[in-house]
């Protein structure tokens, strides 16, 4: 079975050295030092007290690989619009794209049924360029659940879980889910096939879309995030305006609003991933955590107040990070003035 990691981090090279000891032929896409370490040294995780070291086949030009059985993309998923013309190669007629990002996927609205099926959303797939080129009809949904870190060029640290639950859009269990979970099982990962893979997608952007940019803002861990009167208050109101999106959509949170909290801030002193990019001056995740979520919000005619005004100042942080941007809103003031 060859498999291709789109996007060999933390979380795809976690996979791609697991799946590799499942038996799978695996390829991964890189680039930089990471990618020079891992072909001169292999690809090194560290895991339960162990290091793995798989040898697999590292390019940064999928040109090399040809057609996969399965390509997971395992990229932040605001990278993904910028790759997909050189993804293509690696497309045949029968490649199945696992879609292993945070957020709300491209295909949401495929096999969705209502007044919605085939919707595109703008805030995360400018012009249906995934749609067209990626195609709706390969994606079987995969939710990331567990946390790693690259620590080294080459080098990944698993620091806990092993979930990724997995699903077609249509929750058929269809031979490609079913051969995809049996080689993750057999890889050591928690891969159970769910018949409606949108609602565990929502259940964990439930929290990220609330966690991420409050801790961005304020520099506060989740701890801090769920236990502050205030900053709880507005997660709180956030998720709530959220559940009453998927609510429309017909939705199932198995969990209340205060039992998804209590478990971020159980988590304890731990920095989202968007204040780690923040901190490091990378691009954040902010359209497929929030800006779709309004934006589905507007489709279902939900008012969405609070997390308009996060959003509102979480673009605000990330434009003010860029190179320039102070000096040109400054100049923008000036000259309004």
């Amino acid at each position: 079975m060859k498999i291709c990691i789109y996007g060999a981090g933390a979380i795809g090279g976690y996979l791609g050295v697991q799946l590799a000891h499942a038996g799978a032929d695996v390829s991964l896409v890189a680039r930089g030092p990471h990618l020079a370490a891992m072909r001169e040294h292999g690809l090194k995780l560290l895991i339960d007290g162990e290091e793995r070291v798989a040898q697999l086949r590292c390019t940064d030009d999928p040109r090399e690989l040809g057609p996969q059985d399965y390509v997971i993309i395992a990229l932040k998923a605001h990278s993904v619009p910028s790759v997909l013309d050189a993804m293509q190669p690696l497309i045949g007629p029968n490649t199945a794209v696992v879609t292993a990002v945070n957020g709300i996927p491209y295909w949401y609205f495929y096999k969705h049924g209502g007044a919605l099926e085939g919707t595109t959303l703008e805030s995360i797939d400018p012009g249906g360029r995934q749609w067209r080129q990626l195609g709706p009809e390969r994606a079987i949904g995969c939710v990331v659940y567990p946390a790693t870190e690259v620590v080294a060029p080459g080098v990944i640290q698993h620091v806990y879980g092993n979930k990724f639950p997995l699903g077609e859009a249509s929750g058929e269990r269809t031979e490609r889910v079913e051969k995809l979970s049996q080689l993750m099982i057999a890889g050591g990962l928690d891969a159970p096939i769910r018949e409606n893979i949108r609602d565990e997608i929502w259940l964990k952007l439930w929290g990220n879309l609330c966690f991420n940019p409050i801790s961005a803002l304020t520099h506060g861990t989740l701890d801090i995030i769920a236990s502050d009167p205030g900053t709880r208050a507005i997660a709180r109101a956030m998720m709530l305006e959220a559940k009453a999106i998927g609510d429309k959509f017909g939705v199932h949170f198995r969990v209340d609003v205060e039992r998804r909290i209590n478990g971020a801030g159980a988590v304890g002193a731990h920095k989202t991933s968007m204040l780690q990019d923040l901190e490091r001056g990378r691009a954040m995740e902010i359209d497929p955590l929030v800006s779709v979520v309004q934006e589905m919000g507007r489709l279902a005619n939900v008012p969405t107040p609070t997390l308009d005004v996060v959003l509102a100042l979480i673009q605000q942080r990330e434009f003010m990070t860029q190179p320039d941007a102070v000096a040109a809103a400054q100049a923008r003031l000036a000259k309004a003035a």
